[in-house]
């Protein structure tokens, strides 16, 4: 059968709709076709579409191209192709798009290294009025645009992320527009921590940490992620400055070892959560923090080298703590979890992420579940051996208020998984569940006798 015999037979199967009787009846959507659609309509299927695949549906025809202009539809919009955004030739279409395509409905723009000009600036700020959210990819730039005539940047921005190159300086652009980002709530800066770790470079601090905290006054949110530069001088800079300031993210700035930790928690009355992965915390520094006197209800401590005194510590002294990843710890042993259960603090936890804990025992994480499982919505046992679907087993009937489970390993295992019964016993326990991951890699029996890798 050819293409269009196929084509054919589908649309007959689909205007007919068979009666409880096994009689035929046609459907009452039998001639509806696309054309047929209100616009409306059309409006709210192309919204699920990228604005690469929205060009491509003007191209179609008069209609669905005045559709794909509307300007409901982009709202949001990423300028950075190599990141699934729109590949804009020329500095010249940018700013015609800004006129007659953004205006007054942008909301959020991407704009990459090469598009980030003072006349773009200006073009913005001056034709959409409601922009309030912005990334600047500055990570592949050898060298900035001039930026001295700039005299104007928008003034709405509620969140802002920088993508910072590893050898250009901010400054010269960042002091234009210190006096309109007053406003911000929400800062990103991106690092280069996945490229120095190719080679061992030189390590310039390429934008002006302590005069940026000064000119955002009333951040919430801080996210410095894979800064080298980054150390405690600057997280205290920030805590001095932002008294609002809800969550503090320095997931892998290595330089960061906790000694202002002790400042931070004083001062950050309102801090919530706090990420520090993969830094260097060194554990006497972390006993030093008034752990009982914090609001910290989201903790991630993932690759730290904190000892188990440190653990045991932190964890009996934190009091509202519902979110807590603590994986690829040497010192996480059974003792942090039975010290954790017995002071009482865990009593508010709803998701508990320890992959790779190696030194953590199956009859140590079974009793920890069985007394707490009820009341977690995520669990992540990952990247242990010598935990099987044994445990998992008998714990499932307590996770019923689970919506996801991350299970399994990417070592090659010897034991054997019967893979039918487990995901038979998730069916039947975990009727909220939304999101299950099997990181594995291992023979797996299935209910019919075969074999197979999974992975």
């Amino acid at each position: 059968m050819d293409g269009v015999d196929i084509w054919g037979q589908l649309a007959v199967e689909s205007s007919q709709v068979y009666l409880t009787d096994g009689t035929l009846k046609k459907s009452l959507f039998a001639d509806t076709t696309i054309e047929k659609l209100p616009d409306k309509v059309l409006l709210n299927i192309f919204s699920y579409l990228s604005h690469r695949e929205i060009c491509r549906m003007a191209t179609i025809c008069r209609r669905w191209r005045l559709i794909a202009y509307n300007s409901q539809l982009w709202r949001n919009v990423s300028l950075r192709p190599e990141i699934s955004g729109l590949h804009v030739n020329s500095l010249e279409f940018l700013l015609h798009l800004v006129s007659t395509r953004f205006g007054n409905t942008l909301r959020y723009i991407e704009l990459p290294i090469e598009l980030i000009t003072h006349t773009v600036l200006h073009e913005l700020a001056a034709k959409c009025a409601n922009l309030t959210h912005m990334l600047l990819d500055f990570s592949t730039a050898m060298q900035l645009h001039d930026f001295s005539e700039m005299q104007a940047f928008p003034t709405k921005l509620r969140y802002m992320c920088i993508c910072l190159s590893e050898v250009i300086f901010m400054e010269g652009f960042m002091r234009k527009i210190y006096n309109f980002i007053n406003g911000l709530e929400v800062l990103h800066l991106i690092g280069t921590y996945e490229k120095s770790e190719e080679a061992e470079e030189e390590i310039y601090e390429v934008i002006n940490v302590h005069k940026l905290k000064s000119a955002t006054p009333n951040l919430r949110v801080i996210n410095l992620y894979g800064i080298t530069f980054v150390e405690d001088s600057h997280i205290d800079a920030f805590s001095s400055n932002c008294i609002q300031l809800e969550c503090l993210a320095v997931n892998f700035c290595n330089k960061v070892t906790g000694a202002t930790m002790k400042t931070l928690i004083q001062r950050s009355k309102r801090l919530t959560c706090l990420l520090m992965n993969g830094t260097s915390l060194k554990s006497e520094l972390v006993m030093e923090v008034d752990w009982d006197k914090c609001a910290l209800q989201e903790l991630d401590i993932t690759g730290t080298d904190l000892s188990t005194e440190c653990l045991i510590d932190l964890l009996s002294r934190i009091p509202g703590l519902k979110f807590l990843s603590a994986g690829q710890i040497n010192g996480f042993n059974d003792s942090v979890l039975k010290a954790w259960m017995e002071s009482g603090t865990c009593r508010s936890l709803i998701s508990l992420d320890l992959d790779s804990s190696d030194n953590l025992s199956d009859e140590a994480l079974s009793k920890f579940l069985h007394r707490h499982g009820h009341q977690l919505s995520a669990i992540c046992l990952s990247g242990m051996p010598h935990i099987t679907d044994q445990l998992w087993m008998s714990v499932l009937s307590i996770l019923t208020n689970a919506k996801i489970i991350v299970m399994g390993t990417s070592e090659k295992l010897g034991v054997n998984i019967h893979v039918d019964q487990l995901m038979d016993s998730i069916a039947s326990n975990c009727a909220a569940l939304e999101r299950l991951e099997l990181r594995s890699r291992f023979l797996i029996h299935s209910r019919s006798g075969s074999e197979y890798n999974g992975s």
